[in-house]
């Protein structure tokens, strides 16, 4: 067993990951994955938003474990994926999640047009564009961040980095 790092060193590696790239991108899928399932899940829902909000949630979740366990530097205790792999896995998330968050913008674009017609001042009914347009809004601005962790890593990975940080 590796001996425990020191209150300083353990305090300067938290703050070497939250000012790193990946650091922040990963805090902004985090805000932005809230953002998203909270408006969905605080509305009236139905039919392929259960897709969108699934997507959402899994990759909130997964992104809050990653996040965590490089925060706290204990990618090496999770088995098969940590260690020399750690890099690999954040990789396979980052390609699982931008490839699922694809047709989670084409299922939130679909709904927000769909529900475009109750725009307007006159319309007294409960009316979902606005939210579906949130939602729609959160979901680009989740694929991007994705996006973006997604070539930062490969890059990483090409250059022949075996570390997140």
């Amino acid at each position: 067993m590796p001996p425990q790092a020191s209150q300083p060193q353990v305090r300067e590696n938290i703050l070497k990951f939250l000012n790193s790239f990946l650091g922040i991108i990963r805090i902004l899928q985090i805000v932005f994955g809230a953002g998203l399932w909270v408006t969905i899940a605080a509305n009236k829902y139905e039919g392929s938003i259960h897709f969108v909000l699934f997507v959402a949630v899994l990759f909130w979740l997964l992104t809050l474990a990653l996040f965590f366990l490089t925060l706290l530097d204990k990618q090496d205790l999770v088995p098969l994926l940590g260690g020399e792999r750690w890099l690999c896995t954040n990789l396979a998330h980052d390609v699982a999640a931008t490839a699922l968050y694809v047709p989670a913008i084409i299922v939130m674009c679909y709904k927000t047009d769909r529900n475009s017609y109750c725009n307007l001042e006159q319309y007294k009914h409960l009316c979902l564009y606005k939210v579906y347009l949130t939602a729609a809004v959160f979901a680009c601005l989740c694929f991007l961040s994705y996006l973006l962790s997604l070539i930062y890593g490969a890059c990483r990975k090409c250059r022949g980095e075996q570390t997140v940080i």
